[in-house]
């Protein structure tokens, strides 16, 4: 579970924004995942769902649909969330 803190740092990003627009759900969010490298490991988008999947139980998140959109870069970023 080398990428449990790519996975965190999306989820908090989401639940941030949703918060700070008054979402009190998160049905789906999407994410940009270039060649990202965590302790010397390269993140994979089934490993990136997977763990926040896990960390998203009993929260806002939960549940919601993860959209992996692999890119040529070296860059994780959080795209879009959509909210009720």
């Amino acid at each position: 579970m080398h990428d449990i803190h790519a996975a965190n740092q999306m989820l908090n990003t989401a639940i941030k924004y949703a918060k700070k627009n008054n979402c009190k759900k998160i049905n789906s969010m999407t994410i940009e995942l270039g060649k990202v490298v965590e302790h010397d490991e390269l993140i994979l988008p089934e490993n990136l769902k997977y763990n926040i999947e896990l960390i998203s139980k009993n929260t806002i998140a939960e549940d919601c649909g993860i959209i992996v959109n692999l890119k040529d870069n070296n860059k994780l970023k959080l795209i879009e969330i959509d909210g009720e």
